[in-house]
């Protein structure tokens, strides 16, 4: 009984945060790898702290083990951050609540095993508030790790930089070891601490869901409207209709013919793949992915023009890829979009050439 109390509410918070993702950005799959990642990390920072036990004093502990135990918890989350698998705040919420779930799972086990006969009460506090400082913490500093890889792609991109996502970074980053170490370092009353706790990652939580649902929504329609209209100017000539495509009208003569032809090819594919992903990403949002699913032609013409775009890739010179970056450079977003579309394309295939 005890430990079914201790383990349901973090099962139930990690449910209600994977609920919020109406564009299926991440798979059960990977919602149960990171929970597993989580407990590896409790399992790491339990050798740490057997280790740095003897050396440092309770206040000494109580100011550094939440901070050892944040920098633990961001390993997978900054590998997924690099990997381009968490590009909006949604879903680096959903993955950094469940890194602190699995966290969390695990520590509860130990307490229950390790403790002095903890009672119901102690336990439903501990699965209660104790697994949404976890989860909360680990939500802060996923979505942290996300902005400053954001920002880190704008640079490389030769795009402008906000000193507003800047400083969010730094803050967010900052933030979640800070609230940590508050909780730990003071004690005060139980049910008070719990209200402090739920409002400030419940407030979090919410704007984090409304800014990030407007945020993808502008991403999609206007990216989707101006990849529309250059993709109609490529494909009627007209080239000078749109900003991209007088840009590329402007380095005609910079390059061979052969090689100006590869790059408005190179181009084409790139919009036609982002359209393709965009579009799937409004169709899996509006919960019609069954309904309208890709028909086999469709998945052979994508992933035959991601081949053809990466054939493309290689045979462009250094100079056609450092011209045209600005404007077929993929965004986290973008990247993550394509490689969803190529993932549901691919395991399609397989099941259709099996059966």
């Amino acid at each position: 009984m005890l430990f079914v109390a201790a383990l349901l509410p973090v099962v139930i918070y990690i449910f209600v945060v994977y609920k919020i993702d109406h564009f299926s950005l991440i798979s059960i799959k990977n919602l149960f790898l990171q929970v597993l990642c989580g407990m590896v990390a409790a399992l790491v920072c339990f050798g740490l702290f057997q280790l740095t036990g003897p050396i440092l004093t309770d206040n000494q502990s109580d100011f550094l083990n939440p901070v050892m135990e944040e920098i633990v918890k961001a390993i997978p989350l900054l590998w997924l951050a690099t990997r381009k698998k968490i590009v909006f705040f949604i879903d680096s919420v959903i993955c950094g609540a469940a890194v602190g779930g699995g966290f969390s799972i695990l520590e509860n086990i130990f307490y229950l095993l390790l403790g002095d006969g903890m009672g119901l009460g102690t336990v439903l506090f501990r699965g209660l508030e104790v697994a949404l400082v976890h989860m909360g913490c680990s939500a802060i500093v996923a979505a942290g790790l996300m902005l400053a890889v954001r920002i880190i792609e704008r640079y490389r991109s030769r795009l402008g930089l906000k000193k507003s996502d800047i400083g969010m970074s730094v803050f967010l980053l900052l933030e979640a070891p800070v609230l940590h170490v508050f909780h730990n370092a003071f004690q005060f009353m139980p049910l008070v601490q719990f209200i402090f706790v739920f409002g400030t990652l419940g407030g979090l939580l919410t704007w984090t869901y409304y800014y990030d649902v407007d945020m993808i929504h502008r991403w999609l329609d206007t990216g989707l409207d101006k990849q529309l209209s250059l993709l109609e100017s490529i494909k009627n000539g007209h080239l000078d209709n749109t900003p991209t495509g007088k840009f590329l009208e402007s380095v005609k003569d910079v390059f061979p013919p052969e090689d100006y032809f590869d790059i408005i090819c190179y181009v084409q594919l790139h919009v036609e793949l982002s359209v393709a992903s965009r579009s799937r990403v409004m169709v899996r949002e509006s919960g019609l992915e069954r309904d309208l699913p890709l028909t086999d032609e469709m998945k052979e013409l994508i992933l035959s023009q991601y081949t053809e775009y990466k054939l493309l890739e290689k045979r462009l010179g250094n100079a056609a890829r450092m011209t045209i970056a600005p404007i077929v450079k993929y965004d986290p977003a973008e990247y993550k979009a394509l490689e969803d579309l190529r993932t549901e394309c691919k395991k399609t295939n397989i099941i259709t050439k099996k059966s």
